[in-house]
């Protein structure tokens, strides 16, 4: 895209010219020459692109060459002010004001980029710095909250709305010219108008407050449910300390009678508990008789001098007649007199 070149006219605070800087193409586009005869009351020579060049820097250069570029209805106070009655029309004429943003041109460029330049008046830009101080920045600043910079922010905002609406300058393509009146006035067609207010509406900026202050807060990542607070989550697991120390299988009963010694590759099923977990009943007095109503007697596995005189059997020899089960039911009372022989 070709470069704008704008005069120095068109720089903020900077005065209207005596003279619009003008460049046309070396042809004259057929639409520019009917809209120069239409208003021009004398009768000027237009066969050349010198004399058009001279006829339009002449219209456009009269002080009365004023644009209306757009209407804005605003409000006359802010919204706290504003006025109440029950007909609508008299309600709209007291609370709003009608401002015609009225420009003047500084460019006409028909050679690179095809465009006009527009400026506002310093009559509007005044009206629209009034609007902005006396109804926006109160109406911006009574919709947020308070703290401690308001002020400053509101001053400073208005500060630059004066800064950014003197800059302003709006471009359009150059069949705009097409709406020039005598004495160089004239209209913007073809909806251009909607685009000024686009434009204009959008330096008036919210107020801004700023963005709570977020308080850094350090947490500890989560640990899970079944690891303790000081073990890394990729350490082993250890071995709990309630589990029963290992028992030797000289002294644990085999899990089934088709076992024919402790020394098997599989090791029973309560070959991890030792005879010690294992609630037994007290043993008999010796040399009391049986009772068959007993569930079980001990009185062979227990150790003692006075009890047993004779080695005890070695639990292969048990096998084939101890059962599965915890009560000892199938213990194989009818060979009870061969174990207390010598009792």
């Amino acid at each position: 895209m070709p470069v704008q070149l704008l005069p120095a006219s068109a720089a903020a605070f900077a005065p209207r010219a005596s003279s619009v800087n003008v460049v046309l193409g070396s042809k004259v586009e057929p639409w520019l020459t009917k809209t120069l005869k239409r208003i021009n009351k004398v009768k000027r020579p237009l066969n050349s692109v010198p004399q058009h060049t001279k006829c339009l820097t002449e219209t456009l250069s009269s002080p009365n060459a004023i644009w209306i570029l757009a209407s804005l209805m605003l409000p006359k106070a802010p919204e706290d002010k504003l006025k109440n009655d029950s007909n609508p029309l008299v309600e709209a004429i007291s609370n709003y004001q009608l401002i015609h943003l009225e420009a003047y041109i500084v460019h006409v460029d028909m050679v690179l980029r095809n465009e006009v330049a527009f400026k506002l008046t310093p009559d509007t830009i005044e009206s629209l710095i009034e609007y902005h101080k006396d109804v926006h920045c109160p109406n911006t600043k009574a919709s947020t909250y308070d703290w401690s910079e308001k002020d400053q922010q509101c001053k400073k905002l208005h500060e630059d709305f004066v800064q950014a609406i003197n800059k302003f300058v709006f471009t359009t393509h150059v069949t705009a010219l097409e709406g020039l009146e005598e004495e160089g006035a004239g209209e913007l067609l073809d909806g251009r108008s909607e685009d000024v207010k686009s434009a204009v509406m959008n330096l008036y900026k919210p107020l801004l407050p700023p963005p709570p202050r977020i308080v850094d807060v350090v947490r500890q990542p989560p640990l899970l449910p079944s690891s303790p607070a000081n073990v890394s989550r990729w350490s082993q697991p250890t071995t709990p300390s309630s589990l029963p120390a290992p028992v030797e299988s000289w002294r644990v009963l085999p899990s089934s009678p088709s076992v024919a010694s402790s020394g098997s590759a599989s090791p029973p099923m309560w070959a991890s508990m030792g005879v010690s977990e294992v609630q037994m009943p007290s043993p008999t007095p010796a040399y009391s008789t049986p009772s068959y109503s007993t569930p079980f007697s001990s009185a062979g596995y227990y150790y003692g001098s006075t009890l047993v005189s004779a080695p005890l059997p070695l639990p292969s020899m048990l096998a084939p007649h101890c059962g599965v089960s915890m009560g000892f039911n199938n213990f194989g009372w009818d060979r009870y007199q061969e174990y207390t022989t010598t009792m």
